[in-house]
């Protein structure tokens, strides 16, 4: 795991980028040049620790690269690699030499790379199937810049404001695919390349990976088969995550499913096994059921009670590290556990993924059924004047709350659906937005792309699912959170075979009746305690509400309420006014959002736009 920085014909700030990227790789910092090229590496060392330097240079190749490659060994034997090191990075080159951009098929990793090919003169970048390293790039001209991080990348070059995208930001709560708050700056898809000429450069992007060829797939197996092969694959990607680390490896524990599956098969690979768990003062306690597993499986466990006491004092440092306007409040929780988990190791597996791919969702439930972003007009008309007449929820974990957002989605059609059944922000509330239903066109064409195959309506959302909240949100939240600490989160869920199997199985290997995680919960009636088997999805329980009404609320609204406020250019000032004052008709939790979703942009604006402007 490590930070990479390059550029063409642009001539970096280098001490800028080792403080910017350091905290992503605190243990060597290098640097490399071949004018009109130069590399700039971090290193957080993990695997071949004396081997594995870099830049790496071999024959006509230099790389620099940012994740792991779990399966590095098996990719040597099949391809008949020659190596002279243990690392994982020259297993890429040696690959790369012998594949070109094939090679990527090989790989079951996390990684973000850049390889420097001097015979062709060329740059290839590329990013891992699921996006779980980031890498965005600059290109202006000649010029040509690229990073791990936007902040280090911004006080590079210093682009302008893309308020198209702030616009569809508000709608979406993140930024689609490539998009980002700049003009120049792109973000490499998930699953995607780049090759660029050296000389002049002119980037061109191809996609190498997508689920959506393998949601088309239908495969033939029985429940039993597939409950073995999900075992099978599980295990293997525990295993190669376990085992491709000079460094101890430990498990992030909580009362789930995923977690606690990830832990019981990771024991049997490591025998010394380090959980732990956390929680936080005045919310939902899940140590008591994490305990369950680590005592089943004799695991060293920690439980660590966490504070937010400081939260006041730390929350603009928490919105910064992201380097956009990042909505997700569950950052804060994921930044308190990546650094309690730091202080006693360097790489945890974790269970991110399980959800978008095995359907753990209770909006997945309603979509197993029917096909809502295809309703028919009387359906539509039904519920919205059931929507009409139910007063906005208080409680978002209650029945009551998934009625009322059941018949909010059921009445509207296409995307509106999608954003009401998911993120839902501002739906409802587009006309108070200055971009209204502005949203940015490759997104409303990748939903037409998906809406429009012969998916089911549960396949379409998980797939979108899968495209955009976890690529966009889920992974971003918890590559910056962890790493703001120099900690490794592995993720075995988010493995090869896994992500190339699950998503050809029947909706109801996945969805059964009310079921969520149907799979999942049947295999994990084989490792775990039964009390853990059909608990609801819990995540971590954010207290936004009181937060925005409490601890945060004079923070919060003295950022909204400025009379230079940089979301006045994107939100009606009555709305947002009525907003503040708590006069609109929907539920506290929404309202929450709202807010906090206005805060970090205009935290974003202040402290990591107009500072470095």
């Amino acid at each position: 795991m490590c930070g990479i920085t390059g550029s063409l014909h642009f001539t970096l700030d280098t001490e800028s980028v080792k403080q910017d990227l350091l905290h992503r790789g605190p243990d060597e910092q290098n640097y490399f040049e071949e004018l009109p090229l130069r590399f700039f590496h971090h290193r957080l060392a993990i695997l071949d620790i004396a081997g594995g330097h870099q830049p790496m240079h071999r024959n006509h190749l230099t790389i620099i690269f940012n994740g792991e490659i779990y399966n590095y060994e098996e990719v040597r034997k099949d391809m008949q690699l020659s190596c002279t090191t243990q690392s994982d990075t020259e297993t890429i080159l040696a690959a790369y030499e012998k594949a070109g951009p094939r090679c990527l098929h090989a790989f079951d990793g996390m990684f973000a790379l850049a390889i420097y090919d001097r015979s062709r003169k060329e740059l290839f970048l590329a990013r891992d199937r699921a996006g779980k390293k980031p890498l965005y790039y600059y290109h202006y001209g000649k010029q040509f810049v690229f990073s791990s991080e936007l902040n280090a990348l911004q006080h590079q070059v210093q682009d302008q404001i893309q308020e198209e995208n702030i616009k569809s930001f508000l709608r979406l709560g993140y930024f689609f695919q490539s998009n980002t708050p700049y003009i120049n700056i792109k973000e490499l898809p998930a699953g995607s390349y780049l090759i660029t000429p050296v000389d002049n450069p002119k980037p061109v992007i191809r996609k190498w990976w997508d689920i959506h060829p393998f949601y088309q797939q239908r495969s033939e197996d029985d429940f039993s088969t597939a409950l073995e092969k999900t075992e099978h694959f599980l295990r293997r990607a525990v295993k190669r995550r376990v085992e491709a680390s000079d460094l101890e490896v430990g498990s992030f524990l909580s009362g789930g499913i995923d977690s606690g599956l990830v832990t019981a098969i990771a024991k049997e690979f490591n025998p010394g096994l380090k959980t732990f768990t956390v929680s936080f003062e005045g919310e939902y306690d899940e140590a008591p059921l994490a305990k369950k597993v680590a005592d089943k499986y004799q695991t060293q466990h920690q439980e660590i009670r966490i504070s937010y006491e400081n939260l006041p004092e730390e929350v603009l440092k928490i919105l910064y590290n992201y380097g956009e306007p990042f909505m997700d409040s569950s950052a804060i929780p994921s930044y308190y556990v990546s650094r309690e988990a730091k202080k006693y190791l360097t790489v945890i597996l974790n269970g991110d993924g399980g959800d978008e791919l095995f359907g753990g969702y209770r909006r997945y439930v309603p979509f197993a059924r029917f096909d809502f972003f295809k309703t028919p007009g009387w359906i539509k008309s039904i519920s919205g004047f059931i929507h009409h007449m139910l007063p906005a929820p208080a409680n978002k974990k209650s029945l009551y709350n998934y009625i009322y957002r059941l018949a909010d989605f059921a009445r509207k059609q296409g995307i509106a659906a999608y954003l009401s059944a998911t993120i839902d922000i501002f739906e409802g509330y587009e006309k108070e937005l200055a971009g209204g239903n502005d949203l940015a066109d490759e997104l409303v064409r990748h939903f037409e792309k998906i809406n429009k195959s012969p998916l089911s309506g549960l396949q379409k959302i998980m797939n979108l699912d899968f495209d955009n909240i976890l690529a966009g949100d889920l992974l971003v939240k918890m590559d910056i959170a962890t790493m703001a600490y120099s900690l490794e989160g592995r993720s075995p869920l988010l493995g090869k075979e896994l992500l190339e199997y699950i998503p050809t199985l029947p909706d109801d290997f996945k969805i059964k009746g009310k079921t969520t995680k149907y799979l999942l919960r049947r295999l994990g009636e084989k490792f775990l305690p039964q009390e853990l088997i059909h608990q609801p999805k819990r995540g971590f329980e954010v207290p936004l509400k009181k937060w925005v009404n409490r601890e945060l609320k004079e923070i919060i609204f003295s950022f909204l309420l400025s009379p230079n406020a940089y979301i006045k250019h994107f939100i009606k000032n009555t709305f947002l006014t009525r907003l503040c004052e708590n006069k609109i008709h929907c539920g506290p939790e929404k309202r929450a959002k709202m807010l906090w979703t206005l805060f970090a942009l205009e935290v974003w604006y202040q402290k990591c736009y107009k500072q470095n402007a």
